[in-house]
């Protein structure tokens, strides 16, 4: 047992429908009954059919199952889209007994194609035969598009004297600089959680993780991330604050985190990353936005990629960062290499800051004066596997 199958309570599947050339295509993660659960959607005001229609499952704070497909979208594609993804989620509940708002449905692939319904509705009846409590792994190898390999974590924590799980399964690689939400993610756990408590819980998992890690600047139309409680483990419920609560958003965070690592690590075309570091702004937001920018710029990502200490470059996406600061309070450290001070050159010695773009991870920290408050973004460098991959994405 593995990943989003480990936590007891649920079970999971994978078949290959040929909605992409080869390798499984299709995963089923299913509840042995009704779950609490809660989720959080791309920023993107270009959604995909699949996040419409599960905002509108999921709002009740329920669900039952998680049906995601790879290698189609089914964004851009109006209507017929909606039709497609309502009726995957009719066709799931079908086969396991439940109603289809208790459906929660993912896609991701390529945007403006419309899904090959005839495949997956044969695709769906091999999927729930094939459930068992073994089928995490190829779950997670299912939803995989250019990423090079699965990304799956198990969690545990105490609870009641017995040991809770929290398992989570993910994929991404390329378009993502999450706000909101992440590529596609998908926690489970065999806690019983009350779905507001589980809301509150994902949003500080993810907002300390997942919403910390950039590769290109690109929010996905399909962006979503889902956890599902099973409460199939006899132990007390968490209905409230507390010591088991605060458990209970240790594992989730540390699953989150441990995925966005390996999501940053395996970005299109990176061979190296780097965390940003924000400290002394005025507050969290500014924090947050300089260390966005400055993860995000092209020139940055493309030093990192030459182990080049061109300070320079991060100087100007922090002034472009369109929040109010002082220049002439601004240090600059790469590694643990003084670079800039009161926002100019100081002396330092350009062969450690060198071997500071050559550390993993690089190290870039921008030092304010204008508060106390602290953000932090994780990046990868941008290579030319990058543009490489994503310049024949369709063909």
């Amino acid at each position: 047992m593995s990943g989003v199958a480990s936590p007891l309570g649920f079970r999971a599947a994978a078949t290959a429908c040929g909605i992409r050339p080869s390798g499984p295509d299709l995963a089923l993660i299913a509840a042995d009954r009704g779950c609490s659960a809660a989720a959080v959607f791309t920023a993107n005001r270009a959604q995909a059919a699949p996040v419409v229609v599960s905002r509108e499952h999921v709002a009740d704070g329920t669900a039952r199952a998680v049906l995601v497909n790879a290698g189609c979208a089914n964004a851009g594609t109006g209507e017929q889209g909606l039709r497609d993804a309502r009726e995957m989620a009719a066709l799931a509940a079908e086969q396991l007994g439940c109603q289809p708002g208790e459906i929660i449905v993912a896609s991701t692939g390529v945007i403006g194609i419309e899904l090959p319904m005839e495949r997956i509705r044969a695709g769906i009846v091999r999927l729930a035969r094939s459930l068992s409590r073994d089928g995490g792994a190829e779950a997670a190898r299912a939803i995989l598009t250019t990423d090079t390999h699965p990304k799956e974590v198990v969690v545990e924590f105490p609870l009641d004297g017995r040991t809770a799980r929290v398992g989570a399964m993910a994929k991404g690689a390329g378009m993502i600089a999450p706000r909101l939400a992440t590529m596609l993610a998908f926690f489970t756990t065999d806690a019983a959680v009350s779905p507001h408590l589980l809301r509150q819980s994902l949003r500080e998992a993810v907002g300390a993780s997942l919403n910390r890690i950039t590769v290109d600047g690109d929010t996905s139309t399909n962006d979503m991330a889902v956890v599902l409680a099973s409460g199939s483990l006899p132990a007390r419920a968490i209905l409230t604050e507390g010591h088991d609560l605060h458990a209970f958003r240790g594992a989730l965070g540390e699953a989150a985190q441990r995925i966005a690592a390996m999501l940053i690590r395996d970005a299109e075309g990176a061979t190296r990353v780097a965390e940003v570091r924000v400290e002394g702004a005025r507050s969290e937001l500014d924090a947050d936005r300089i260390a966005r920018t400055v993860a995000e710029s092209p020139l940055v990502k493309t030093a990192i990629h030459g182990g080049d200490p061109n300070w320079g470059r991060v100087l100007a996406a922090v002034g472009r960062a369109d929040v109010e600061l002082d220049i002439g309070g601004l240090d600059l450290f790469l590694g643990d290499v003084w670079v800039a001070e009161g926002g100019r050159a100081r002396a330092y010695d350009e062969g450690l800051a060198r071997r500071a773009m050559l550390e993993d991870p690089i190290r870039i920290r921008v030092r304010l004066h204008d508060g106390q408050a602290v953000g932090s973004m994780w990046t990868c460098d941008l290579s030319g596997g990058y543009v490489e991959i994503n310049a024949h994405y369709r063909s």
